[in-house]
């Protein structure tokens, strides 16, 4: 396995109840990641936010549907990031915010393995 030199962290923020075409939409970007054959892709659920002039949202005790704010974080080098946008644009055209950044550093174990390191990291200001 090899780790690249430059990788791109990509977050797309929606919320748990975002369809698309009656799917959830954080399921058909993971789907889509898959496709194109991304490194991988996580969902992660949150317990509270709100964005624009919504109210706060999140779990509460008693409520009818799920509002929960959801994140997809995908970690890829910057070409393939690249070639997810106009599906990512796509997905997120009703919803959602899509942030990406450069990965200053990036190391991934694997049992025994190592990969990657922190070199990227080492400015020097």
């Amino acid at each position: 396995m090899q780790i690249p030199k430059q990788a791109v962290l990509l977050r797309i923020f929606i919320g748990e109840d975002d369809k698309y075409q009656g799917r959830p939409l954080y399921e058909t970007i993971v789907l889509q990641a898959r496709e194109l054959h991304l490194a991988g892709a996580t969902v992660l659920r949150g317990m509270w936010g709100f964005h624009g002039a919504q109210k706060p949202h999140g779990d509460k005790l008693f409520q009818l549907s799920r509002q929960v704010p959801v994140t997809t974080i995908i970690v890829d080098p910057p070409d393939r990031i690249a070639r997810s946008f106009d599906i990512v644009d796509e997905l997120t055209g009703d919803h959602g915010l899509v942030t990406s950044e450069m990965v200053p550093a990036l190391i991934l174990v694997d049992g025994d393995l190592r990969f990657g390191g922190t070199d990227l990291a080492d400015y020097r200001y």
